[in-house]
């Protein structure tokens, strides 16, 4: 059937829709274009109505594809917020110090702050990286004290402890890497028996390494692995000596070094010398790249009886071994506690000598950069004065130790807790300390171990560590030493007299202590605000046993006056007063006041510093009364009779010569003690 051709109107309705043959439908050209635009702006919304839709499912499915970090941090919200009744004082990080706790702090000081971090690379797959050469030294405002620290009074009763724990540590550096150990040995004639037992261990010490060998009998060269542990002898006293060419692992070579140390009887050691030219021949062994074969670790072992003679090179040696990341380890001595010396127990090493100990004064001490003990009693006679152990070695040496991650070894063979060790119990060659103490316990009482300029710092930062410091710099003070205490009245003038004389001693004391006194008092008020449990236990034991002396001396010349404007006998026999020591104060309220303190004082030292030197000197003092009273007695005053000694009056005659010296024969002949 074919569709006629129909004219339609220029307008067009409902009505001109026609429907031709056989039901084709036929529409004008304006219902075209209304169906046309009906079309297009449905299409239009659905297209919006869409668009969130599509971009919510692809931002889903971009979610799901990435890897969840899961946080276990707990978030509080504060509900409510109120300003505090009182400002802090002090400001910065907690409020614990001042602003520098804000500031960034470094090893290093710079005016900007700054952690540098490695340049970002492109991965690679199985790279191993060497963060070590990448991240160099962070810088900060302020000087950070977080870095690593060795150990400090790590006692031994002898050589072979320490030898033994050095070597420990040995083994520990050659599982990192291949290892060089340079050993420098003091001079000193008081450490020939410490040499001998440490050369005489080094087969013990190779042997516990897994390194020992019997020489080849082959002349083929030395393998790499043969040279894992690489030594090196220096020996010091007042020079330096560097006892083998280049480093060995030849045992035979070893000893043979450590045999070479000659005597140096100059009484000069130089340990930090020692030291710097260690690093200036060894450093480069830290590095693969400086043609001294792979990189290894560097330890460096110093063998001394003393402090060193030349501590101004103190500073600069610590700064090259962190650079260079060589610890130090120092088998020692314990220093004196607050004292620069103690005696040494010497005895000729030359059998035909005599034979008999004699006492050497060796510079030991102190354990801190300055004593921080007041010197009171004792003036000029150590002897009377029992020496204790500090629980530290000496401050250089001890300081060189800690800052670069190694150990200081307190060798004394007489150590012994709970109890006095006396003079007859002191080995040859061993010093003179009377008590020791728990390390554990001493551990909270370690000295302050930074720069002489930091030392300041800190100490001006708290007038009670200046009122100590000030203190104990002073020389020392004399107390009431072996006071006349028996006056015998002949008659009144006689009896004033022999008052009068014994007044003036206490006279000469008085200004001495107090102005000790006074100094100290400048610290009272900042006792509360002292963390630091050393300087809070050597304030107070200063402060305490100066007031106990300053008690006695006042209250001794007090009832000296007291006798000299008369005090009448019970007894009407008795012609002598005797004056006592008494735990009760009986001269004046100023006296008793101060008496209070010293004891208040004393006894918290000895109850919260128990097991240190503070809590066995502050017990001591607490048994010495601090008061006085007479007593009366009765002195004959009748002349000696004839007879009255017995023997008819005749001479004693001298005791008969000792038959047993006399079958010794003559005594070897006796040295002087040389320098130590």
């Amino acid at each position: 059937m074919s569709v006629k051709e129909i004219d339609l109107p220029q307008t067009a309705s409902d009505e001109d829709i026609v429907v031709a043959d056989a039901g084709y439908w036929y529409v004008d050209a304006n219902s075209q274009a209304f169906l046309v635009s009906f079309v297009f702006h449905i299409l239009l919304v659905l297209a919006l109505a869409i668009t969130p839709l599509v971009s919510s499912t692809r931002s889903e499915n971009v979610a799901l594809s990435a890897i969840a970090h899961e946080f276990e941090e707990e978030f509080v919200v504060t509900e409510e917020m109120a300003p505090a009744e009182n400002l802090p004082s002090e400001v910065g990080a907690n409020s614990e110090s001042d602003i520098s706790t804000a500031l960034s702090m470094a090893p290093v000081i710079a005016e900007i702050s700054e952690m540098p971090a490695p340049a970002p690379e492109l991965p690679v797959l199985n790279a191993t990286y060497d963060l070590n050469n990448q991240i160099k030294q962070p810088v900060g405002l302020t000087k950070s004290e977080n870095v690593v620290r060795g150990m400090t009074g790590v006692g031994t009763t002898g050589t072979a402890g320490a030898v033994d724990r050095i070597t420990s540590e040995i083994l520990r550096a050659m599982e990192q890497r291949p290892t060089l150990v340079v050993w420098l040995f003091d001079q000193s004639g008081s450490l020939q028996q410490r040499r001998l037992e440490i050369r005489n261990r080094f087969d013990r010490i190779y042997s516990e390494l897994g390194i020992a060998r019997q020489q080849k009998e082959s002349t083929d060269e030395k393998t790499a692995n043969d040279d894992y542990l690489l030594t090196a002898v220096i020996s010091f006293g007042s020079r330096v000596n560097l006892l083998t060419k280049k480093p060995t692992s030849d045992l035979d070579e070893i000893r043979a070094a450590i045999d070479a140390v000659t005597l140096d009887q100059t009484g000069i050691e130089r340990v930090f010398s020692a030291i710097y030219l260690a690093l200036d021949k060894f450093k480069a062994y830290r590095s693969a790249s400086t043609g001294h074969g792979p990189e290894r670790n560097v330890l460096f072992i110093a063998v001394s009886d003393e402090r060193g003679d030349d501590i101004e090179g103190m500073d600069k040696t610590i700064d090259l071994c962190r650079k260079s990341a060589i610890p130090v380890y120092v088998v020692g001595v314990p220093a004196p506690f607050g004292r620069e010396f103690t005696y040494v127990k010497y005895v000729d090493p030359d059998p035909k000598f005599d034979q008999t100990p004699q006492w050497a004064q060796v510079d030991q001490g102190p354990e801190s950069l300055f004593p921080e003990r007041v010197k009171i009693g004792y003036k000029d006679n150590y002897y009377d004065e029992p020496v204790l152990d500090s629980g530290f070695g000496p401050y250089a040496l001890s300081r060189l130790c800690y800052e670069t991650g190694g150990i200081y070894f307190t060798v004394h063979p007489n150590r012994q807790f709970g109890r006095r060790v006396n003079r007859g119990e002191i080995d040859p060659f061993a010093s003179e300390l009377a008590y020791f103490f728990n390390p554990e316990v001493m551990t909270r009482y370690r000295p302050d171990y930074v720069s002489v300029d930091d030392y300041s710092k800190k100490v001006k930062e708290s007038p009670l560590r200046q009122a100590l410091v000030a203190a104990s710099r002073l020389t020392a003070a004399e107390t009431l030493n072996q006071p006349v205490t028996r006056f015998v009245k002949r008659d009144e003038a006689s009896l004033v007299n022999s008052l009068t004389t014994a007044q003036q001693q206490a006279a000469r004391l008085a200004p001495q202590l107090e102005g000790l006194a006074s100094i100290l008092q400048n610290g009272v008020a900042y006792r509360d605000k002292e963390i630091s449990p050393r300087w809070l236990a050597g304030f107070d034991l200063a402060m305490g046993v100066v007031l106990a002396h300053k008690v006695r001396a006042e209250g001794y010349n007090a009832m000296l006056a007291k006798a000299k404007r008369g005090i009448p006998f019970q007894l009407p026999r008795n012609n002598t007063w005797i004056l006592t020591p008494d735990q009760e104060i009986s001269v004046g309220s100023k006296l008793e006041k101060e008496g209070e303190i010293a004891r208040d004082l004393l006894k918290k030292v000895a109850e919260q510093h128990t097991g240190t030197p503070w809590g066995m000197l502050a017990s001591r003092e607490l048994k010495i009364p601090l008061g006085w009273t007479w007593v009366e007695d009765f002195t004959d005053l009748a002349p000696n009779r004839p007879g009255a000694r017995g023997n008819n009056g005749n001479n004693v005659p001298r005791p008969a010569q000792d038959e047993k010296a006399k079958m010794l024969g003559p005594q070897a002949p006796k040295r002087p003690i040389p320098k130590l």
